[in-house]
């Protein structure tokens, strides 16, 4: 999938004001729309301008693309960065798969249901539209709970017409036991309401942040414990780091890389509490000093072992 420059498309420039996108939408419609146009390919080019007008005249839109657009150019080989939109406010729900049947994979990946920030619809009602936005969070915040200070960005068209960010700071509690993907509801952090309505609410939809040591499947999560040969080997009672602390684990004898420990319970916390699984892996020690070649070499020697033996050939 290749990165589509909406700028580009429209010929204009990053600081183009509400105006001037629909200015040069207009004049480009005029020349390739489908039913007056000759020119070749005029359906195509036609779809590409709706696609840029879609994304440059709505402001939340918009802005979330223009960050994305500072670090990747038109035709470059792309897919959507995890969490690429954390941060951002956005109002409604979202494009359904038939409205999206005219526009790109990349729109869609972008600003379909399953991208973030393609939160479209708008609708006058007394009580004010909820909005949405992605926040990330450490592993450990969902097995502790927290307060956490978080600032989102807010589009806002300015008296030039140009779209500008005015931050929403917000003081959040995390609370103990979410789960990836979860919504916390924020009652009345929403838009405000119509004529005196009440306000709506924000949805913050959580991900954690990615870290090495672990991976999260719902409420389990997952991580390589390294050991030593004769640990594996032997047997050995060992302390290793976990989301919740520092735990005692006993490794059994015999044991090989990939054998995997079970600590039930372990995982995210919640009504049924999740597992912590410990996957474990042997790390053998450099053969750097003449000690330890001589070590090596005894092992070679003593030791009537040959781990391809059980291939055959």
């Amino acid at each position: 999938m290749e990165f589509k420059d909406y700028y580009q498309v429209l010929g204009v420039e990053k600081t183009a004001t509400a105006d001037d996108i629909k200015k040069a939408y207009r004049k480009l419609a005029r020349k390739f729309h489908p039913d007056v146009s000759k020119e070749p390919e005029a359906e195509q080019r036609m779809q590409e301008l709706n696609e840029a007008k879609a994304v440059l005249s709505d402001p939340e839109k918009r802005l979330a693309y223009d960050q994305l657009a500072q670090q990747h150019h038109s035709g470059q080989d792309f897919q959507p960065p995890p969490d690429w939109d954390a941060g951002f406010e956005f109002s409604g729900r979202g494009f359904e798969e038939a409205d999206l049947g005219e526009f790109s994979d990349f729109f869609a990946n972008l600003f379909g249901q399953g991208g973030r920030s393609g939160r479209g619809g708008r609708g006058y009602q007394m009580r004010g539209e909820d909005r949405h936005a992605k926040v990330v969070i450490d592993l450990a915040d969902a097995y502790q709970g927290a307060t956490r200070g978080i600032t989102l960005q807010v589009p806002q068209v300015d008296a030039q017409g140009r779209v500008v960010s005015r931050d929403h700071n917000l003081s959040v509690r995390i609370p103990k036991g979410v789960k990836e993907g979860q919504h916390i509801r924020l009652a009345g952090q929403g838009s405000p309401g119509v004529g005196g309505g009440p306000a709506g609410d924000l949805y913050l939809e959580i991900h954690f942040a990615p870290d090495a040591r672990y991976r999260v499947e719902g409420r389990d999560v997952y991580q390589t414990v390294p050991v030593t040969p004769w640990e594996a080997a032997l047997g050995a009672s060992i302390e290793t780091p976990t989301p919740a602390g520092a735990v005692k684990l006993r490794v059994p004898d015999g044991s090989q890389t990939g054998r995997r420990l079970r600590l039930k319970g372990r995982g995210i916390p919640g009504p049924e509490p999740g597992d912590l699984y410990v996957e474990l892996e042997v790390v053998l020690p450099p053969a750097d000093t003449d000690r330890a070649r001589e070590l090596y070499e005894t092992m070679a020697h003593e030791l009537a072992f040959d781990p391809r033996q059980r291939r055959g050939g």
